[in-house]
Formats: C-alpha cells, structure tokens, sequence
C-alpha cells in the first residue's frame, strides 16, 4: 500500500477554491486500490475522521495573518512525518500544495529522505506576485519558491507556462519537473438529479433579478490581478443591454473604493454584484446560462474557474496572456488591457449568431475532453506516486 499525504489546501470536503477542489477530486475519483490518501484539512478542532473513504486529519493553528498558513503547512508536513515513521510505511508520498514553507524545507527534506519519503510540490502560480501581498511577503513567497524547486524530489505543474518558469528561472537547480494539469468535469445531461440544482437556478435568477442567457458573467476572487477595473471599464464602455454580473467575495476595499471613483459601481443597473457561490452545482448552472464570460485572471497556472466556464460557457472572453491561451487555444476570444480591446470583443460575442455560439460551446467543450478531465489528472499523479 502506498501511502500519500496531502498537505496545503484547507482540506475537504471542498467548500473554498481551487486546491480544495483539487484535492477532493483527486482523492475521491481514486482509480488504484494501491494508494491510502491522507488530507490535513485546517479545522476548529483537532480531530480525525473519514470522507468518502479519505483519511482527514483536522488540525488547528493559531490566527496569525498569512504566516498561519505557513504554520499549518508545517505542523502538517511533520505530523505525517511522524506517522510515517511511527507506522513504518515505506515509499510513502508527501504532496505539498503550494511553495509556502521554503524557510524549513531543507531540514523537512532531510528528515524525510531518512524516511524514504519522496517529496512532490505543486507549485501552484506566481503567489509571490500576486498585489494582495506587501513587499515582505511577496518576497518571502519568492525565496520560498527559490529553496521548494531547489531541494523538492519533483515539482509538478499544472500548466506548460508554469513549468517553462521553472524550467527556466531555476535552470541552475536543474530540477525535475513534470506537467499534470488542473481538471474540469462536463456539465450532466438534463436529468431528475438536477432538478434541485435547476430550481435553485430560478430562484437565483429571481433574486439578482436577470435572465437566463441574457447576462455576462465573471467569477473570481475580488482582487486587482484578476483585472475587474478593466472588465468593469470596458464592460460600460461597451454599452450593451445585457448586465454583467460578478460573482466575488466583494469588500469594501481599496479595490472597490477606486471602482466606485471612477465607475460609480453601486447601484448601477448594468452591474450586479451576486456575491459568492459555493454551490458547484448552482454555479454550473449559472455558467451555463450566461450570454459570455469574461476571464481576467493573469497570473499563474491553470486557472480552475477558466476550466469550468470552458466546461459550460458557449462563449469566453479571455485575457491574453499565455496561462490563458494555453488553456483556450482556438476555443476562446482574446482582450488585453489596453482601452477598447475588451469593448470591442463583447460587441462583437454579443451578435454572434446561434450557430457560432454553438461552434465556440463545442470547441470549449472539447478542450476539456481532450486535455482536461479528472479521469487524465488522476491517473497522471498516481503513476508517479506508485513509481
């Protein structure tokens, strides 16, 4: 038996982004009977309990600001240290999410080199980039990177771009990298199971008071790299008779403040701000009714919220940059950030007749049979924790 710990995400079941997801599905959609997955899920209460058959360990840590998730990453490495010893598995696996813990990597590596453990990092995007971050600890993201891809017994990306930075950045380190994508599952045939998820869709529509395929739709996390003033900017600037709804977690930051300035975003009936769904089943249907999507997101890796809008959006609007390319090729329409770009792409989505929009549905749709769905993911990074 092969025993793999999951560490980095806050654990399952998934109910907060993209690594959460990622986890559940990679644990829960398990092909080989070889492998035993246990996942450190940051928790009120320490505790252990089985989900769907996966091992959860719940741990606490203290509310420290953004070093509390380097303290979980930590005590969660050690722990499975521990155990691994304790219970003598041999060949074991440790797959660390995200390059969070560089300051004790090395030490972490030595002991689990001792133990026979192989150690596997997914590191994620450019975290280090990302504005949310003070100077401080957009640095400290960078070094910690620089020692993760030094000493990790392999580094497994989810997009090619993100690989070539590796590749390419830590040439020095010669490291060993591989390529496992981000997955995205295809929206069900209509079926009695998804009437409930269909109803609930109705009752959405009601509320934010929109139609089914007459609103553009962005689903992200409500920061300035994921380009909302040049969305929201261009979006008014194309003057169409759809709203543009934004599914964030807003809050009255200096991101909204500067939107409100220049835009006078509250109350403006072309903007419906929805707030957050956690719902997948609701959002999949959300997706699916919406006349376009736009995508801002820019910086790293393979963005889990592209997947699914290819998953279930005919047409999608994309930043131009080459995380998003790789990802649409020719199932997508492309905008940069320079004024007008992005009004331009939306007159033109909007008048798109019913065939077109069924020809970009299906080339969306076909990106994720061939390169994208779970089934390929999951078989990928369990051949390489039974090698």
């Amino acid at each position: 038996m092969r025993h793999v710990y999951v560490i980095g995400s806050k654990g399952i079941p998934a109910n907060y982004g993209g690594f959460e997801t990622f986890v559940e599905c990679l644990t829960t959609k398990k092909k080989s009977p070889e492998i035993t997955y246990h996942v450190a899920c940051l928790a009120k209460e320490e505790g252990r309990d089985t989900w769907r058959s996966v091992d959860c360990i719940r741990m606490t840590v203290p509310e420290i600001g953004p070093a509390k998730a380097v303290l979980f990453d930590r005590k969660a490495f050690l722990f499975a240290l521990s155990e691994i010893e304790k219970n003598g598995y041999k060949d074991a696996v440790i797959l660390v999410l995200a390059c969070r813990i560089g300051i004790f990597f090395r030490g972490l590596m030595k002991k689990a080199h001792r133990l026979g453990v192989r150690i596997f990092v997914n590191p994620d995007g450019h975290e280090w980039m990302r504005s949310k971050w003070n100077g401080f600890i957009q640095k400290y993201w960078k070094y910690s990177e620089d020692r993760m891809v030094r000493e990790a017994d392999l580094m497994i990306c989810d997009s090619k771009e993100m690989e070539r930075y590796i590749q390419t950045e830590y040439a020095s380190y010669a490291p060993k990298t591989c390529y496992l994508s981000y997955g995205a599952d295809l929206p069900q045939e209509p079926s009695k199971d998804l009437s409930a998820a269909q109803n609930a869709y109705t009752e959405w529509l009601s509320a934010q008071q929109v139609e089914a395929g007459a609103y553009a739709l962005v689903v992200g996390r409500f920061v300035p790299e994921n380009n909302y003033e040049t969305m929201i900017r261009e979006y008014l600037a194309a003057d169409l008779s759809i709203p543009l709804v934004l599914i964030c977690n807003v809050e009255k930051n200096k991101l909204y403040e500067n939107l409100q300035a220049r835009f006078l975003i509250e109350g403006n009936p072309k903007l419906c701000f929805a707030g957050t769904v956690y719902d997948a089943a609701l959002l999949t249907e959300i997706r699916k009714g919406a006349a376009v999507y736009l995508h801002g997101h820019e910086v790293g890796g393979t963005n889990p919220s592209l997947l699914e809008a290819l998953a279930c959006t005919e047409v999608n609007l994309l930043l131009d940059v080459p995380f998003n390319r790789e990802v649409g090729e020719e199932a997508a329409l492309y905008w940069t950030k320079e004024e007008g770009s992005l009004a331009k792409q939306l007159a033109f989505a909007v008048k798109l007749s019913l065939p077109q929009r069924k020809a970009f549905g299906c080339r969306a749709k076909n990106r994720i049979k061939d390169a994208y769905t779970w089934d390929r993911i999951v078989e990928g990074y369990e051949e390489r924790f039974l090698a």
